[in-house]
């Protein structure tokens, strides 16, 4: 088993930036891949970026390409999601989850976090 735990959610205004981290613990070796989610309210589950846990190789949804960035702390088991020129479409739960293939899809991810809500202001 692998337990996730989301932090660093809040309220924004447009432009301003957050930083959300998702902390694994338990046998996290078994992890390939990292992602991050979000969920608005009467959306669906919409990937926003991975990352390998291994290589550090990274894949953002095109549609925070070049506002959010994902990166990886081995030592401290921990990934980060940064979030930059935050819109008000950004608000949603976002949650991170973990697995063992490489995939934007919810089905190809394991274990999941609880969530941490973001929202952001016009």
């Amino acid at each position: 088993q692998v337990q996730l735990v989301e932090s660093g959610g809040g309220l924004v205004q447009a432009g301003g930036s957050l930083r959300l981290s998702c902390t694994a613990s338990g046998r996290t070796l078994s992890v390939y891949g990292v992602g991050w989610f979000r969920q608005a309210p009467g959306k669906e589950r919409e990937f926003v970026a991975g990352i390998l846990w291994n290589t550090g190789y990274t894949y953002p949804a095109d549609s925070v390409k070049g506002r959010f960035t994902i990166s990886r702390d081995v030592a401290k088991k921990t990934v980060t999601l940064q979030m930059n020129s935050l819109k008000p479409e950004d608000t949603a739960s976002y949650y991170c989850a973990a697995g063992l293939s490489l995939s934007t899809q919810p089905e190809g991810y394991r274990y999941w976090g609880q969530g941490t809500q973001v929202t952001v202001s016009s």
